[in-house]
């Protein structure tokens, strides 16, 4: 004669829980936003590139008109460019 031996009481609450509430949706996890493209592949092929030396000859500051306005684009003293109007 084989006696059925009495269940935890651990796996009587999950047991007892798992048919009461219902199984909760898995979590959505956001995608990550793609990164953008590398700086080489966002200037279109083919776009012109001067160097500074060739701009700015031995000056430190030239003039570039666009659109009836003109704009001054200079070399600071540490080697960065800024453009005014």
């Amino acid at each position: 004669m084989s006696m059925a031996l009495p269940a935890s009481n651990a796996a009587a609450r999950s047991a007892a829980a798992s048919a009461i509430a219902p199984e909760a949706p898995a979590a959505r996890v956001p995608s990550p936003s793609p990164s953008p493209p590398p700086r080489e592949t966002a200037i279109a092929a083919g776009s012109p590139r001067w160097q500074t030396e060739h701009l700015f000859g031995t000056r430190s500051e030239v003039e570039i008109e666009h659109r009836g306005a003109i704009y001054r684009l200079r070399i600071t003293s540490l080697g960065k460019l800024i453009l005014t109007k």
